[in-house]
């Protein structure tokens, strides 16, 4: 059996560098030969070109396409939610008219758990729950997924759609107002304050992105397998520790490590109303991905401390 070539789409972030880790270990993984330009308006047209040179690789062989970018979070602005978006979609799109029709296709989506849960009842939250987005980027996140079910449907091809929890570890990038946990890592090296802006009762799912990672790339297996039984069609997936946490119980855990408490700044900001009390999360869509040994909290954490301590002696924090 010819293992398919994979494309991790976003593999220079958090999310899409742990599951081009995970594939590279039980396959082919590529790369396109210019590093795409994510922050300039020239994006587009150089992803649009990636996937002719992507089309040009596969041949007749299988193939996967992983979605992992995006920068958006709850608080980003409307505006630079839909430049996102358009880009997912013309990515989508080329695949449409440029992979060979007919061929081993599939693809996986990043979606936010968080973003379409968000306004929903009676955690913890299932694949089965009626998803309720209260904010532009929860909105954002489901249309994306309606597009890739919607491009699943008129392909052939199919997708499982990732709608992922609280994602933290090493190599988050700070620069962007979300990861609650390597903030805090870096306040507490800096000697910092942090603000948190929600209650510390707040519960959240936090997941260790190398297991996230191997979540996807066992996805991307299970798809398979479902394809050759039942067709090709679009799945969604919870992919989480499916572990409850408060707020204080990540603030005691960092107490534990640094033998101090952080300090805590407790803040008003206008984007606490998308953010839901209690997000616990429970996949009841292919259990047997789920059995496996995750990263208990307290490992990751220190994990990521490990990595800001290195940055931060390395003058990149």
């Amino acid at each position: 059996m010819t293992l398919p070539l994979t494309w991790v789409i976003g593999s220079g972030g958090l999310l899409g560098s742990n599951v081009e880790m995970a594939l590279s270990r039980r396959g082919s993984v590529w790369r396109p030969a210019r590093k795409i330009p994510w922050a300039t308006p020239e994006a587009r047209n150089e992803l649009e070109a990636a996937v002719s040179d992507f089309a040009a690789a596969v041949k007749d062989g299988p193939w996967r396409v992983a979605w992992c970018a995006g920068t958006g979070v709850t608080a980003t602005r409307v505006d630079a939610l839909s430049i996102e978006s358009a880009i997912c979609e013309a990515v989508f799109d080329a695949l449409s008219q440029k992979m060979p029709q007919g061929s081993d296709g599939g693809a996986f989506l990043a979606s936010s758990a968080g973003g379409v849960y968000a306004g929903s009842d009676a955690p913890p939250f299932t694949e089965d729950t009626l998803v309720r987005p209260v904010s532009p980027y929860g909105d954002a996140k489901l249309r994306l997924e309606q597009l890739v079910a919607a491009w699943a449907s008129a392909t052939g091809w199919p997708v499982v759609i990732g709608r992922i929890a609280n994602l933290y570890g090493s190599g988050q990038n700070l620069s962007k107002p979300q990861g609650l946990i390597s903030q805090i890592c870096r306040a507490q090296l800096l000697r910092q304050p942090i603000s948190i802006f929600v209650p510390l009762d707040t519960i959240r799912d936090y997941v260790f992105a190398p297991d996230c990672g191997e979540l996807v790339a066992d996805g991307l297996a299970r798809l398979d397998v479902e394809t050759r039984a039942t067709g090709p069609a679009a799945h969604v997936k919870i992919l989480a520790s499916q572990r409850g946490v408060t707020i204080a119980t990540v603030l005691g855990e960092f107490r534990r490590i640094f033998k101090r408490s952080p300090n805590i700044v407790h803040s008003m900001s206008s984007t606490a109303r998308f953010q839901a009390r209690d997000l616990r999360l429970r996949s009841v869509v292919w259990p047997e991905i789920d059995q496996r040994t995750l990263t208990p909290l307290s490992a990751g954490i220190r994990s990521t401390v490990e990595d800001l301590s290195r940055r931060l002696q390395a003058g990149r924090l």
